[in-house]
Parts: C-alpha cells; structure tokens; sequence
C-alpha cells in the first residue's frame, strides 16, 4: 500500500467526490433480475402489486359447475393448495404459455416447450434433443472458448460448463466424437457463415453472450448466423440462450424478427421472462423439431423424465414405441392448446404471476419491440455515462458486444494497486449500495443507501459490478446507479484507508452529524419582541388576565419576558430575546408611537390590527389563522407578501373553540324547540305533557344540510361537528381540495352558490383572502352574497363566525325581510372611539339590521375565537416558539406569503388532532407498537373484506359472516379510533 501521507491524501480526495452528499437514488434497488420485473418503487407499491395480482386472479380464473355457470372465483389461497391436473391449472398453463409466445413475437409456426428447471435445464434440453451422438455428419459450434483452454480457465466453472457438457455428452456416448465440436476463440463470437460451413457445423450453440459476461451479439454476428443459417434451413440449426436476450436485442425490428423466427432459445423464467424460479422454456423452430423427431427414432442417450419434450404416442410402451413432440409439453400456438405431456407438480402461482407480471409490464412499458428500443437507449446511457466518468470502466471492451440487457463494469482507480485492498473497497462499496452500510473505524456508520442489490459480477470475468439494465428501467435510472456506483466506491475508499491508517496509529474524529442547529443569531446583540395583545384571558387572584403560563414558557426558553414597553435597549442583557407585553396597545397612534422606527425586531400580536408603517425587521407572528389584521410592510402587510420579514400564524389553536361556538350558535334555534318558553311554562305548573307537547312540534338536525365556506382548520372542524349530529354537509373550497373533502365523507361544491343549494345553513370559513390593492376590497368580501342567500332553503340560518366582511349586509337585510333567511348569527370586531365614541369596524354595518329585524340577528364582537383561554395561551407559546426559530436559526414555521431571503422554510405546525395531517404525524404513528396494531387491523379488515368479495356464493358469504362479522366490526370501530386519536384523518399538508 502507499504512505500514510499519500491515503491521506486519497481519503481527502473522495471526501471531496462526495461532499455533495449521495447522488438521486434508483427507483429500485434489484438490478440481478430479468426484463419483466413488478418494477415497483418501494414496499407499498410491493403489497399494493400483489393484491392487484389477486383481484386479476379472481377476475379471471372462475369457479364454474356442471352446468359452465359463474360460482366465482379462485383465489390465490385455493390456487395455493390445489392439485396441477385439469381446470384451472390446465389454463394457467395454457394462458401463460400463450401469453409469452405472443409478446415476444415467436411466429406461430415455432412451438415452445416447458419445464421443470432453470436455465441450465432448459439448456440440456435443447442439447440432449438437438445433438445426434449416432450423426457423423453433425458438426457443432459452440461460441464459448474450449473447456479447459488456457482463455477458457480463467472464467471459472460456471462459464466453462456450458461447453463441459456437450464435451462429456459426446465423450460417454457410444457413437459421440469430440472431434465433431468447435469452440470460439473467444466469448460469444460468431464466425462468418463461409467459416461455419466449410467446418460442416449443423448445429450452433450459443451461450458465449451469457448474463456473466454481460455481453450480446454484434450486428455482424447476428448477420453472420442468419446467413448460415439461410443457406440450408433445413438442416442449419442455431439454439441461443435467451436469458439476458428477450427484450434486449439491438438490431433492428426486421433482423429481430428473422432471428425470432429462425433461431431455436431456451431460457429460465425468473430473469428472461420475469415469474418464479425453477422452471423453463425452449422454443423450437419446425425444423429444429423435425431434428428433435429424427433423434429420438435412435436416441443417443437416456433423456430424463422431467426433461422429455418427445414421448411416447403409445403410453404403454415408453421404452419401445414411437416418441413424438406432438404428445410432449409443447404449446402449439397454431391450435393455441398444449400438445400434451404436462410437467409434473407445477406451481399455479407461479405461472399465474408470470402471466400478470408480462400483462403488467406490457401496459407499463409497452411492446416487445418498445422493450427492445429501451434496452439499447439504457446501453448507450451506459456508454455516454463511462466517456466523461473516468472512475468506471466496461468490462467489454467492444461497445457492439456490450448487452442491452446486462452491463459489467470494473473500477479504474491507478492510486489502488493492491488487490486486497481494491476487492476490501468494492466489497464495502457494495454495503452502502445495499441496506447494510459502512461503519468507520471511529465508529462513524453511514447507512445503507438501499439503491442497488445483487450487482455481484461472476468470478472469473473482467468486472466489480454486474447490472441487470434492460428495458424494463427507465433510462433516469440507469443514470443514478452509474452514480451511486461512483459515490459510493469512494465513500467505501474512505472507510478502507481509515482501516489501513489506524493499523498506523491515525485516526480521525467522529464528524458534526449535525444534533445541534448552527444559530444564525448575533451572540452580542439583544433582541426585542413586542406582544400586542393578550396572551392569557383567565384572570389571576388580582383579577387581570393572567399571563404567567407564556411568561413562564418565554424563560423556559432562555428568553426574558417584561411586563411593559421597552425603554432603554442599550441596557437590555446582550445574547437574549426579550419580550415586552404591551397587550393594551390599540390605536393607530399608540402602536406607531410604540414600534413605527423599529424599536422591536418582532411582533406577537392576535386581534389588534398593526399600522403598515410599524417596522418589525425579524417579523411577525398572528396568533391565530388569519393575518389580515398584521398589515406592516415589513412583510408587506396581511398577505405577507412583497417584504423583508417573515409573516406566520398559529393555525388550528383556536379551531375548535370557533367551530363549537358556532355550533352554539345553531343549537340556540335549531332544532327549533322553544326551551325558553317551556321552561317558562314548566316552572309556572302551566303544562301537561300529554295535552300540551303537541303544540311544540320541531325537526331534528339529522338530515339537515349545512353549506360550509372554506375548507381550513376551522372549516373542517365545523364540518366535522355537523356530520356527528347527522347533517348533510357541502363544501366549497379549491378543486384542489375536492379528493380530500370527498374522502371524508363531504359533498365538494365548486361554487359558494352550489354549497348552499337546497342548505338549511351555511357557515362562511374562507376568511378575508388578499388585498386587491386597485379595488381596496378584500378577495372574499361578500362571499355569501345574495346569489348564495338565494339558493338557501327558505327559512334557512347564516352564521358567520369568521370576518364581518364575508357576507353581504344589504343581501342579508333582503333575505331577513323576504324570511329566505330566519336567523343570522355573526362574529365580527367592533371597535369604539375612546373620544367620541364613534363604532367602526366589519361589525358596526350590521348594527343598522337591529331596528328591523329584532329577534332575528345575535351579533357578536368577534368573541368566539378569542375569549377560549388554553387556546389563547397555546398559540401565544407556538407564537413564541416561531419567534425564537425566526431569529436564533432563521427558519420560518407556519409561513404566509414569501419567504424572504436569507431564511429557510421549517414546516407547518399545528395543534395535533386538528388540521392536515404532516409526515410526522405519520412518523409519530409508525414507531414502537402502535404501527403494529394498525398494520394487524388494517390487514385483518383486508382479509375478511377480501373474502367476502370473492365469495359470490350467498351461502358461502353467509358463512363467513356468521365466522367473522363480530372481529370485522370490533376491529374496524378500533382501527377508525386509533387513527383519529393520532390525528391521521383529514388533509395531507
């Protein structure tokens, strides 16, 4: 090995090479399997396949009884456990072998046998029916270098045993020659057809393009062998290896086609066509099977049962009566049946998902021949990736033999010139490539990166990695393993030099895995924060509104909390966040005298509406949803765009106090059951039930239909309330919302007019929405205009407990008066001149409604929102929290509008249980037991719906609902409450 200095030096250089971190990951990390793969992206979309497998199985493989009538159908449990002779497994045999002989484009004159195997059965297949022991004449060429050469002897067993076979067939045969054998002189090489005739070769066997050398043939040779073959069809016979060859050849439709046509393949299932392992195909051309005939009439060696493609037309005399391929387990695409001779103990299963799988990956990827096209654009990514990437060389070094299907590649790294050391590097690369990871001699571990398994190249041949890349990837996917390779042998070069330096005595620190934020804030400065409202609303034993919980929390934090205006910042303690609670601040002149030349940094403020010429250069938080009332320009008012500080709000802190007090609101008049006056009647002995009740008729809530406005936190929640009393509820929001509404049971409108068609109430929640500077109006002003008060039921109710401005004062007056509308409650600020008692503010225009419409309207100074103390007291320690992510480490939670410069996005964060539902929530859920019960529930519901849903018997499904009904119920009424009390339902942020 070099120096210590000098793997210094090359550690330095690929901390450099991967300081960037790792490259895009692959779609999926299985790179040893064959062109028809699920090709699924992670263990989701794994089980979400299979059960797309068995709905496709029960669609289409059907119970019927004696009379062909539907009794439904199988399922992959029954199919599991059934016996391998008649129906249904005669058909999927049939389907499958149909299946493959159409997508693959194999003419139908050619038949195609299958067994019991993999690949090197199929391959003594062909060999033991294809080679005549007895024949003088039959000459054989076999594209692999002679078994035991001195080329051949560094490929190992496996490469050498293709060749060995026919060697020792021909060896212990009675009649056999090895001289008749003719090997290449290298890999998958094909002579011109000049050459090949004058040897006097009958038959060509080719497996020197095998998967474990990653290589395919050439334009050239494949014109080589149909021009041999060409010149006597009759009696030139070509028998390829398929595996790595089906969907992956490179020359053309038209030669594809020809080759198709005149070449016999044998190949396995589980990589050339993509099913289960343990089983084969040969396809044969009609001459190759006339061969196959006149071989068998003087056989020149035992054949084994499970291998026979010819037998016996007289089952009766297997040793001495006439063998035929036409009773052999052969599919004849011509007649579309199976000649006969089924292989014994087959699996259902897995010729069913071979079958789905093939279907499957034709709808996704399209033809055969689109399969091929992919394949070679993947070759050539392959080859533009390695022309500017010096790290990773082909193992072939001739781009035309390179596979469409495989690829080789070996490291070319000129500082690692030991050869313990470059294996120990390739093999540790391949841990992070997989899920095992690295760990540094510190103790560092970096974990798997998870993106490429099975990549394992052959002994023997000229390569570190080997790579299944057919068409089946998209060509962004071959791209990202070329890079992880790279990223990852160099994180694994690090990890070997560190080995190698510490036998040295050198060691290296553990890294920053970054545990602690890096602050961002001035150590020498002190920060000041105005509270402009109050941040407890529960009055304390000297009868003011108790702020200790927020004060308490702001030096929990390190923070100093004052209880009044800041007056000298030069003295404020440096290194500190201070917050001044100034929660009687109210008019435009006091909050300008208080923070119109930036004497605060930031801003905490809930109700009070905040002059655009104060200046809060670190920005604001509203407690609370909306911001309309935080209109500085520091972060260009209240849609928080256009500035230079951030703006944030407090979401879902009050939702549900609001959305109860508007069920408060309801339940005073509906159901119309007069309790005042029953009351009244009651405790003046002035009623008797059985006379009396009947003059106090009402309705109840269920059935009513209530229009919602909006589909927020607070929205929903009302929304949420409605449905646990029965009402029909419509909801208009974004069209982006309407999966979501729908999901949870809602009606989706498209318009406010459409929500309240035919509604008994509606319930604006959109709130004011941005500023038209030009109009001066607010974009949701009059949402609930005279259109929407038209579509209501007569007599209908309308409740806003949102912004004043949201309904139409004028339309209202109109519907009072005409009784379209009965009762209106509304929420609004009101605000009263402390000089001249002059009413301002979004309520103060239905102050006018009183005179005419008494009894009628129950107007609020927008209190339901803000008079609640645990949520006042809860999004003023969030405001706090916001406040100190803002200006320690720049990071912004619960943005409105931009996001300024300089500052990074922190998430969204709201009151568990209420409003959408995070990534962390779902985190949250799936550590420890808890994901254990709801996987176990989820997938117990699952089993017993599936029955049911197979079971189109009445009989049968009764059963199983006698069986089951009580766990399915029990289990989904626990299922249902785990996720609501983890907050899993609703919207996803």
């Amino acid at each position: 090995m070099t120096t210590a200095d000098q793997m210094k030096t090359l550690r330095l250089a690929s901390l450099d090479a991967t300081k960037a971190g790792p490259p895009h990951p692959t779609k999926n990390p299985f790179f040893g399997v064959g062109p028809i793969t699920d090709g699924v992206a992670d263990e989701v979309e794994a089980r979400l396949t299979r059960f797309e497998f068995e709905h496709w199985l029960e669609k289409n493989y059907r119970k019927l009884d004696d009379k062909g009538r539907d009794l439904g159908p199988f399922t992959s449990a029954e199919i599991g456990r059934s016996m391998h002779r008649g129906y249904p497994a005669d058909k999927f045999l049939l389907d499958m072998m149909r299946e493959i002989h159409r997508y693959f484009g194999f003419p139908k004159a050619n038949k195609m046998a299958v067994g019991l195997g993999g690949g090197h059965s199929g391959f003594t297949v062909a060999a033991l029916h294809l080679i005549d022991g007895n024949d003088p004449t039959q000459h054989i060429f076999i594209d692999t270098p002679a078994p035991e050469s001195e080329v051949a002897k560094a490929s190992g067993f496996f490469r050498q045993s293709w060749g060995a076979q026919i060697v020792e067939m021909m060896r212990y045969s009675k009649n056999g020659d090895v001289t008749r054998l003719h090997f290449a002189g290298s890999e998958g090489q094909v002579p011109p057809a000049d050459q090949l005739q004058r040897l006097g070769i009958k038959l060509f066997v080719g497996v020197g393009h095998e998967t474990t050398g990653a290589t395919t043939y050439s334009s050239a040779d494949i014109n080589n062998l149909l021009d041999w073959i060409g010149r006597n069809p009759a009696e030139h016979h070509a028998v390829l290896d398929a595996t790595s060859m089906l969907g992956a050849m490179p020359w053309g439709e038209a030669v594809v086609a020809e080759v198709m046509e005149k070449c016999c393949f044998f190949m396995p299932f589980q990589k050339a066509i993509g099913g289960i392992s343990g089983y084969f195909i040969v396809s044969f051309t009609p001459e190759a099977l006339a061969l196959v005939e006149k071989n068998q009439k003087q056989p020149s060696w035992a054949i084994p049962r499970q291998l026979k493609v010819a037998a016996p037309v007289d089952p009766k005399k297997p040793l001495t009566g006439e063998r035929t391929v036409n009773v052999g387990p052969i599919y004849d695409p011509a007649q579309d049946k199976m000649l006969g001779g089924v292989i014994n103990t087959f699996s259902t299963l897995a010729f069913a998902e071979t079958t789905f799988g093939l279907l499957r990956a034709e709808k996704r990827i399209g033809s055969v021949a689109e399969l091929n096209h992919r394949s070679a654009a993947n070759r050539q990514a392959v080859n533009d990736w390695l022309s500017s990437n010096t790290i990773l060389v082909a193992g072939v070094a001739d781009e035309s033999h390179r596979g469409a299907a495989v690829t080789l590649l070996k490291v070319n790294d000129p500082a690692i010139t030991d050869p313990a050391i470059h294996a120990r590097i390739v093999a540790r690369s391949k841990q992070l490539l997989s899920y095992d990871g690295i760990t540094h001699p510190n103790g560092a571990h970096e974990r798997g990166l998870d993106v490429a398994r099975y990549i394992n190249a052959f002994p023997g041949t000229p390569g570190d990695y080997r790579a299944w890349i057919g068409g089946i990837r998209p060509n962004e996917d071959i791209v990202a393993l070329l890079d992880n390779l790279k990223y990852a042998y160099h994180r694994a070069r690090i990890v070997v030099l560190e080995e190698e330096l510490a036998k040295e005595g050198v060691t290296f620190a553990v890294a920053n895995s970054g545990g602690a934020r890096p602050r961002t804030d001035d150590p020498s400065r002190a920060y000041s924060v105005l509270i402009a409202d109050l941040v407890g609303l529960k009055f304390d034993k000297a009868g003011r509104p108790d702020h200790s919980a927020v004060k308490a929390h702001v030096e929990s934090k390190g923070g100093v909390f004052h209880d009044g205006p800041l007056k000298d910042k030069a003295k404020l303690e440096k290194g500190k966040i201070h917050f001044f609670y100034q929660p009687d601040l109210s008019t435009a002149d006091e909050l300008l005298a208080a923070g119109g030349k930036g004497q605060y940094d930031a801003l905490i403020a809930a109700a009070t509406f905040i002059p655009k010429d104060c200046q809060f250069p670190l920005g604001g938080v509203r407690i609370g949803a909306g911001t309309g009332n935080m209109g500085s320009a520091s972060w260009g008012g209240g849609t928080g765009e256009g500035g230079a500080a951030p703006l944030m709000n407090t979401p879902s802190f009050n939702s549900r106090a609001t959305a109860q007090m508007v069920f408060k609101a309801l339940l005073k008049v509906m159901p119309d059951l007069p309790v005042d006056v029953l009351h009244a009647r009651v405790a003046a002995g002035d009623f008797d039930t059985g006379r009396n009740l009947r003059e106090f008729p009402t309705e109840k809530l269920e059935g009513k239909k209530l229009a919602v406005l909006g589909y927020g936190n607070i929205g929903r929640e009302v929304a949420r309330i409605a449905a646990a009393f029965g009402m029909k509820v419509a909801i208009h929001a974004r069209p982006r919302h309407k999966a979501w509404i729908e999901s949870e049971g809602f009606t989706y409108a498209a318009t406010p007019a459409e929500a309240a068609k035919g509604a008994d109430v509606v319930s604006p929640h959109t709130g004011l929405g941005p500023l038209n500077a030009v109009t001066g109006k607010y974009a949701n002003a009059h949402v609930v205009d005279a259109g929407v008060l038209a579509a209501l039921n007569d007599g209908a109710i309308v409740i806003n407990y949102d912004r004043g401005e949201l309904v139409d004062v004028a339309a209202l007056d109109a519907a009072l008066t005409s009784g379209k509308v009965r009762y209106a409650a509304i929420d609004a600020d009101l605000f009263k001149d402390a000089t001249t008692g002059k009413l301002s503010g979004p309520m103060a225009p239905y102050l006018a409604l009183l005179e005419r419409h008494a009894g009628k309207l129950e107007l609020l100074p927008h209190a339901a929102a803000d008079t609640e103390h645990g949520s006042r007291v809860d999004g003023a320690k969030q405001a706090v929290d916001q406040v100190f992510d803002a200006i320690q480490y720049r990071s912004v939670t619960n943005l409105k509008g931009d996001l300024p410069e300089g500052y990074a996005h922190g998430g969204a964060a709201t009151v568990p249980c209420v409003g959408k539902v995070t990534g962390d929530d779902i985190a949250r859920a799936a550590e420890g037991e808890v994901v254990a019960a709801l996987r176990d529930q989820a997938e117990t519901i699952a089993a017993i719906w599936g029955a049911l849903a197979a079971a189109t018997d009445e009989e049968a499904r009764q059963k199983l609902i006698a069986r089951h009904a009580e766990t399915l119920i029990r289990t989904s009424n626990s299922y249902g409450t785990l996720m609501r009390k983890l907050g899993l339902e609703g919207p996803l942020a």
